[in-house]
């Protein structure tokens, strides 16, 4: 499975150079590559759809670990990086650059506030969750902070000074890697590596903790330090990707719903394959809102729902037997 998804995430990478409103064939890509194309062919490969190519990589595949790794560590189908609070927190610091007007300071400084954010609502939760080593714990915690963060979201709305920042503001929540730069590549990459350098660390800790904290700990599993690990590497990883892309939901979820029935169903085994699925997926899905005729680009972060509901339904129909 792992080469078919690494072709996988070829062709995406591919086709999302190269679909567009301006179709640029794969000779046209090479020559742009090697220095040889024409001008406007340079500037549409390299200013737009290479960068944007690389931030949907980038954000798809930290999704979908983060999503895998919370899944096992709570022993939850249902878990996701909201489920802690991670994707709240994260758009509530980019929603506050926005409203404060920093965002207007640098291209930097929303990705810097929301990865902040993330940060914060890490040592939130740890404060709320105390010494208890319980998933059950870690998820009232996280309802917790990522309540907070949603009505802060909300109350920012409510309070936006002009109707031009509220729109501004929605259209981020909304979720979209239209225009991105090199930039915000530069961004994403360091945080979306350290944090799943962090989530890939011990992946068999996840497998033993599917038999209980008193079972993984019985095998000499440091609970304690999997959890701030876990934990420091969703809030770096995940508030890196949404500062970039804004809030895009269910690919968390249903990727490794995907990905589980093609291995043998131990946590660890589902972490890569999450990784390279969710990159597939989020591209996949950037070239469908690039080819659906509308007149103005739909959100990618309501292609994803419309995708991710109907996926999941029928996978939880298929699978819901299994767990």
């Amino acid at each position: 499975m792992i080469p078919l998804l690494l072709a996988g995430v070829l062709v995406v990478a591919l086709a999302s150079m190269s679909l567009g409103p301006v179709s640029l064939p794969l000779p046209r890509i090479l020559a742009a590559m090697s220095g040889n194309a024409d001008t406007v062919a340079r500037a549409i490969l390299f200013e737009l759809r290479l960068p944007r190519t690389l931030v949907g990589l980038l954000v798809g595949g930290m999704l979908g670990l983060a999503g895998a790794v919370l899944q096992g560590y709570l022993r939850n189908p249902l878990a996701e990086p909201s489920v802690l609070g991670a994707s709240n927190s994260a758009a509530l610091g980019a929603v506050a650059a926005i409203y404060f007007g920093v965002a207007e300071w640098h291209v930097a400084m929303l990705p810097l506030l929301s990865i902040g954010s993330g940060l914060v609502a890490l040592v939130l939760l740890f404060l709320l969750a105390g010494r208890s080593e319980s998933p059950l714990t870690l998820i009232l915690a996280g309802i917790a902070v990522s309540t907070l963060a949603g009505a802060a979201i909300s109350l920012a709305l409510n309070l936006s000074p002009n109707p031009f920042a509220a729109m501004e503001i929605m259209a981020w929540l909304l979720g979209s890697i239209e225009n991105r730069t090199m930039e915000h590549v530069w961004i994403a990459l360091p945080c979306t590596l350290l944090g799943a350098a962090l989530l890939l660390h011990d992946p068999r800790a996840l497998d033993a903790l599917a038999i209980g904290e008193d079972g993984a700990r019985s095998l000499g599993v440091d609970l304690r330090g999997t959890r701030r690990r876990l934990l420091a590497g969703l809030a770096i990883g995940v508030g890196g990707a949404v500062a970039v892309s804004g809030s895009i939901g269910f690919v968390g979820l249903i990727v490794p719903h995907l990905v589980r029935p093609l291995t043998d169903r131990s946590p660890s085994a589902v972490l890569l394959p999450s990784l390279l699925g969710g990159a597939v997926l989020l591209s996949g899905a950037d070239i469908l809102v690039r080819l659906i005729p509308t007149s103005s680009e739909l959100k990618l972060g309501v292609v994803t729902a419309f995708l991710g509901v109907p996926i999941f339904l029928v996978h939880l129909l298929r699978e819901r037997r299994s767990w």
